[in-house]
């Protein structure tokens, strides 16, 4: 968060003062608002904003109590809601680029054998693996889960192939990434290989493309069953705002076959 004096008195006042209306449901605490990332929607490039970009929320993006995001806090409730949370038990689960809180409750699920992985490790529990050339022998995974992390990587295909390849027959994918609803195609060039290009391009200065509505197709023939769920399906009585979260956002769910 920062030590600036008027950002902590703007998230003690929305996080801290009783009476709040909204609720996140990692840390339980009610709030009267999420924190918005940067300037919010408004800080967004124009075209991510006429492509109708579905993804993180901007505008209700941490909680003012214990920072946890708004894709944090959606996938937590989709995990919930669907059943995979309480499937972990006793299963083997590779987990990517691992939110610090989301960790705690795969872990407090029991699973047999919890890895947490990141191509540049940020702590001494995380392992440093590279998506596009995992040390782990085939059919190793029951799960394996990357939220936000296709975005970022070189080589999508090769990524989607190594996570087949690692998980076991059935196994399953859970895989948010941001993606344009009004973009037939994924978009990816070369040449757009700056911070300044990709934030005008792609909406963000570390995405290396723009994922279009193809992206479930895009999984789908890597060798997954799409088993994609809405939020109005799966959690049709979560109001999105109270939540602080985007109920555009799918819950990415694909089994391996």
């Amino acid at each position: 968060m920062g030590k600036n004096p008027l950002k902590l008195l703007r998230y003690a006042l929305a996080g801290w003062l009783p009476g709040g209306r909204r609720q996140c449901v990692v840390c339980g605490h009610r709030v009267w608002r999420f924190m918005p990332y940067r300037a919010g929607s408004r800080s967004s490039p124009p075209l991510m904003r006429a492509l109708h970009m579905v993804g993180s929320n901007p505008d209700q993006f941490e909680c003012p109590r214990c920072g946890a995001h708004d894709r944090e806090r959606h996938l937590l409730m989709y995990m919930r809601a669907e059943g995979t949370l309480q499937q972990l038990r006793g299963k083997a689960i590779l987990h990517f680029a691992p939110e610090k809180r989301l960790s705690r409750f795969i872990a407090d699920a029991a699973p047999s054998r919890y890895i947490r992985a990141d191509l540049f490790p940020a702590s001494p529990n995380i392992e440093r693996v590279d998506m596009l050339a995992m040390q782990f022998g085939d059919e190793t995974f029951d799960c394996v889960i990357a939220n936000h992390v296709l975005e970022h990587v070189s080589n999508v295909q090769r990524a989607l192939t190594e996570i087949r390849r690692v998980l076991k027959p059935d196994g399953i994918a859970i895989l948010q990434t941001p993606y344009s609803a009004k973009l037939r195609r994924t978009w990816e060039d070369e040449g757009i290989d700056d911070p300044a290009t990709r934030l005008e391009a792609h909406g963000q200065e570390d995405h290396v493309r723009l994922f279009g509505h193809d992206i479930f197709d895009l999984i789908a023939r890597a060798g997954f069953e799409d088993r994609v769920r809405r939020h109005a399906e799966l959690l049709a009585g979560v109001d999105a705002r109270d939540a602080g979260v985007n109920a555009e956002e799918p819950f990415f769910l694909f089994r391996r076959i």
